[in-house]
């Protein structure tokens, strides 16, 4: 032990002789670390945030899209944006069908997603159009801030109410209360009736307090004249199974769509937890190629080293040939060069974890992306930067250790 210490306080002191040149040596171990770790934390940070985005929204819930992915994916983009009839194969029926005949399902809500432009007075603005059953509150996870959620007899009058978020609110009305005021969408005049907790942007960068709730009725008959939905809302009794609950509202829809028994659906359905899987999956793939390309980095801040190891050796071919002289065994020039490198290596690392810190920390208070160093990211960094000093380094160590000792005190 003794020993390591001296010969980790050699390596020091040889590095602090030449520190530009170690600092350059070192830098692409530095930026490869601290690339890897900042991609990985990225990655991270993404996943947690779709996960509580997708959370918040409620549990065990079940999402019905309409068209049938898998025919659109394989007819290509043009069939994915182009088939009006599949975008149209959700009705209100549906939900219904599904609230009348299923045994697995607390309850299901309608919903249309839209944009508008929002005006009150002088002042307008666009927002995002949510439009649900009364049900919504409850499903969608809708927290009331001031007044009221519309009601079942709202829903069955297409009554013009609406909720507004606090974007709207800080845009249209600043210090005004809004409850009981009149605004227009789409030049249609709509009752405000509540306003709802503020949530903030979610991880793409999107304001969801820009968004304004109607009766699902009053946006289709009064608002934008369509008898179809966006999206059925879903959710699953806590005991039961989410491919169990998946199963029976397959069959209720296919059974009300009167598809045969040889024809692929017309819609599709997805859990919650599928969502969750395939965001993992994409957000895993994302960092994996991002740290991948880091790595190579890595890779060249390895060659740095050895090259830089080779120069070491070659300046200090004399000194090698006095320590051999006065005892010193091959083994111990071997090892004191391999420490060398890991020491350079290690430093590179540890300042590369330093940079990744400082990346995260600019991103998470200047961007709108959510970042989380994990010790796993930091602990795979190190070992890998520790891995390429000794794996670059093993080269110029043998070839320090080989030296004979006559001719490198005949070095000059």
């Amino acid at each position: 032990m003794r020993r390591l210490l001296e010969n980790i306080k050699i390596a020091f002191q040889s590095l602090g002789s030449n520190r530009l040149r170690a600092f350059l040596t070192m830098l692409g171990i530095i930026i490869g670390v601290g690339a890897v770790i900042a991609m990985m934390s990225i990655g991270s940070g993404a996943q947690q945030s779709v996960i509580q985005s997708v959370q918040d929204i409620g549990s065990n819930l079940i999402i019905v899209t309409p068209g049938n992915q898998e025919r659109q994916q394989q007819a290509g983009p043009q069939a994915m944006f182009g088939d009006n009839k599949a975008k149209m194969s959700l009705k209100i029926d549906d939900v219904k069908e599904l609230d009348k005949q299923s045994a697995t399902l607390i309850g299901s809500i309608p919903i249309i997603i839209s944009s508008s432009v929002i005006s009150y007075q002088d002042k307008s603005t666009r927002a995002s159009i949510y439009a649900s059953s009364e049900k919504a509150k409850e499903i969608y996870n809708i927290k009331i801030e001031d007044g009221k959620f519309y009601t079942e007899s709202d829903v069955s009058n297409s009554a013009n109410v609406a909720l507004i978020g606090k974007t709207i609110i800080d845009t249209l009305f600043k210090d005004t209360d809004p409850i009981g005021k009149i605004i227009k969408i789409d030049g249609k005049n709509f009752t405000i009736i509540g306003t709802t907790k503020p949530k903030g942007s979610d991880q793409f960068g999107n304001d969801q307090d820009n968004v304004v709730s109607l009766p699902i009725t009053t946006a289709q008959n009064r608002l934008y004249g369509i008898d179809y939905l966006n999206m059925i809302l879903a959710q699953a009794k806590d005991n039961i199974d989410s491919d169990k609950a998946i199963k029976e509202v397959e069959k209720i829809l296919r059974r009300a769509h009167h598809l045969g028994k040889d024809e692929l659906n017309d819609f599709t359905v997805n859990s919650q937890t599928q969502i969750l899987d395939m965001v993992g999956t994409i957000t895993g793939i994302f960092t994996i190629v991002i740290s991948s390309i880091a790595g190579i980095s890595l890779l060249v801040g390895g060659i740095g080293i050895m090259n830089i190891m080779l120069v070491s050796v070659t300046e200090r071919t004399r000194e090698i040939g006095i320590r051999k002289a006065v005892g010193a065994k091959n083994r111990d020039i071997l090892v004191q060069f391999l420490i060398e490198s890991t020491v350079l290596s290690i430093s590179g690392g540890i300042l590369g974890i330093l940079f990744a810190v400082a990346v995260t920390i600019i991103l998470s208070k200047f961007t709108v992306l959510q970042t989380n160093i994990t010790g796993t990211s930091i602990l795979l960094a190190i070992s890998f930067s520790t891995v390429i000093g000794l794996f670059f380094g093993i080269y110029p160590a043998m070839r320090a250790a080989r030296l004979n000792p006559i001719e490198a005190l005949r070095y000059e």
